[in-house]
């Protein structure tokens, strides 16, 4: 029993500890987590809140695992671990049940899972945080020294600084599709071997002599049989998912709608993308440093151009406010957001394939620019 114990007090500090990291480093991704649950119950006036919630969801997460995995005050924090779960774990099977959102975003993007698999996970945690409970004061007891708070205390710290560094800069960890490395056009392609879609479906047809409606398959549906049945319905049902590529839904629009993302995915030479997925949300601090960039570039032969959200109307006053010389092109929000976690940020391509990235705060000169990709 004592075995039992304390494996259940480390599983659940360790998953604890793991989910409140990955979410920690990566702050605007629980805040547009947050964002599309809001948006999913309606509860739109609650959207301010969004960035507060996943920074408090995300250390609340890392503080209890910590507490569980150093033994640390487990009279308090054993409570608090099981008061967590018994919150989540029905909120999750509302979710699986709903459907209101395709990923809930519990390990960030670093381990997508179903909202089922969601739900199962909490029934098991829920589980060890009872075991916990139960034998709080006999880990409490265990406790000989100040040990577990000083390493608690110590972790902590690291945790805020690795936070605010994340914020202000880029998650030190990216788990994006969009990650440095990636060639996006093989991030776009589907393996020849790759599962299909596959659905079953149903035909409903109604029998003109007694009006009962029957269903059948596609093998005996009695499409010939015009005399008695006649068609009523029909539904498909999935019960085979096919393969999606991790990215599947990347475009680069013109004013007139068109499609050229190839043009710059497949461009042998070096592509700046400065990413702003809302301009007029843009923090213009650093504006003639990208200037400054993007008149480099463009001298030297290479693209720089932006892609927004926001309309190409309002893209143009933007630009003639800030004196940006790149041209703007159109891209979905959510993309946008998952590209880079900085509005603006910038990345540099070359043959599709993904070479840096910065937030508006490192933007890097021209010199900088030189001395790591073009004269390496």
């Amino acid at each position: 029993m004592n075995i039992v114990k304390q494996l259940s007090r480390i599983l659940f500090g360790l998953v604890f500890i793991f989910s409140g990291f990955v979410k920690g480093i990566d702050p605007w991704g629980s805040a547009y987590k947050f964002t599309d649950y809001f948006n999913a119950m309606g509860f739109e006036w609650m959207l301010w809140a969004a960035f507060p919630l996943g920074i408090i969801l995300a250390f609340a997460e890392f503080a209890i695992g910590v507490a569980f995995l150093f033994n640390w005050r487990m009279r308090l924090f054993s409570w608090l671990g099981l008061l967590f779960m018994a919150f989540f774990t029905p909120l999750t099977l509302w979710i699986a049940l709903k459907n209101p959102v395709t990923d809930c975003g519990c390990f960030g993007d670093a381990l997508v899972i179903s909202n089922w698999e969601t739900f199962y996970k909490n029934l098991i945690f829920i589980t060890l945080a009872i075991i916990v409970v139960v034998n709080r004061n006999w880990f409490a007891d265990k406790v000989k020294s100040k040990l577990p708070a000083i390493m608690s205390i110590g972790v902590f710290i690291v945790y805020f600084g690795i936070v605010y560094y994340s914020y202000n800069h880029l998650p030190i960890f990216d788990f994006r599709p969009y990650k440095v490395g990636t060639n996006i056009p093989e991030a776009m392609s589907t393996p020849d071997d790759a599962p299909q879609e596959i659905y079953e479906n149903i035909f409903y047809y109604k029998n003109k002599n007694t009006g009962e409606v029957k269903e059948f398959t596609e093998e005996n549906y009695p499409w010939q049989d015009t005399m008695n049945w006649e068609y009523h319905d029909m539904e498909s049902n999935l019960i085979q998912e096919g393969y999606e590529p991790p990215i599947h839904n990347f475009t680069i629009e013109t004013p007139d709608g068109e499609d050229i993302k190839d043009f710059f995915i497949y461009d042998e030479n070096y592509v700046f993308m400065l990413v702003a997925y809302d301009l007029f949300k843009t923090n213009t601090k650093s504006q003639s440093e990208i200037n400054a960039l993007a008149h480099w570039a463009m001298d030297h032969g290479y693209s720089f151009i932006c892609l927004t959200s926001t309309l190409p109307d309002e893209a143009m006053q933007f630009a003639d406010t800030n004196q940006a010389p790149y041209e703007f092109f159109n891209c979905d929000e959510i993309t946008l957001k998952t590209i880079i976690r900085s509005n603006p940020g910038l990345l540099i391509m070359k043959d599709g394939t993904i070479l840096g990235k910065w937030h508006y705060n490192d933007i890097p000169s021209p010199e900088e620019v030189e001395t790591e990709f073009i004269n390496e």
